[in-house]
């Protein structure tokens, strides 16, 4: 991993991605299941595949597309506005605040600001994390570990087992680069590791890769 020259350009992409990720993707899924959690799918993220009416349904952001899949067919734009996006998806565009605080504003005319090569660098670290979440559930059998879920709240992939969530954050407020996280419900006293008042975090750099994401996680475990 190389962290990106221009910091504003990754935050800008990352914002897009977010509501996109909450006015189109967890819209559609919550308004026909009653449920948000999305997922790490190949190059970005989108929603479990679904039924509307006895047909399988998936959204899902590939980079800086948007594709929508319905029945046998496949629909693919690239991603301009969130009013676009919703038409091109059959839906009216508002992330489901009925759940949660939504994080992003609804904007549907204001153009998205996604720069390609940071959309790929967020695709690749999603899918780095939950190839990590994966293989930390099986290496340390965390039996009760769910499905990692890509949370539209916080745009995180995360995972819960026992009393601690794992996760990697795309960035946020406090963090303006991707981190992987481990948040025990109850953080213990700071420390070399305990690096956070939530708990642990680990910052993306030149040369993370699966095993050391796996090696982090199993730490916090």
């Amino acid at each position: 991993w190389t962290v990106p020259v221009d910091e504003s350009t990754l935050i800008a992409t990352r914002e897009s991605l977010h509501a996109v990720a909450e006015h189109v993707l967890a819209a559609d899924l919550y308004r026909h299941t009653g449920r948000i959690g999305l997922r790490a799918t190949p190059h970005g993220f989108g929603t479990p595949t679904f039924g509307v009416d006895g047909v399988p349904r998936r959204l899902r952001v590939e980079r800086t597309d948007l594709v929508v899949e319905h029945g046998g067919t496949i629909h693919r734009s690239a991603l301009s506005t969130i009013a676009a996006a919703a038409d091109a998806a059959g839906i009216e565009p508002g992330g489901p605040g009925d759940v949660y605080e939504l994080a992003t504003p609804l904007e549907p005319d204001r153009p998205l600001a996604l720069d390609p090569a940071n959309a790929t660098l967020l695709s690749d670290w999603f899918a780095l994390a939950d190839a990590a979440l994966r293989q930390l559930a099986a290496e340390q059998r965390l039996t009760d570990a769910g499905v990692a879920q890509l949370w539209p709240e916080h745009f995180d992939l995360a995972l819960t087992a026992g009393q601690a969530n794992y996760g990697a954050s795309p960035g946020d407020a406090d963090h303006p680069l991707p981190y992987l996280y481990v948040g025990p419900w109850t953080p213990p006293p700071t420390d070399d590791f305990w690096n956070e008042p939530f708990g642990a975090a680990l910052g993306w750099g030149d040369h993370l890769r699966v095993e050391r994401a796996v090696a982090f996680f199993a730490e916090g475990h």
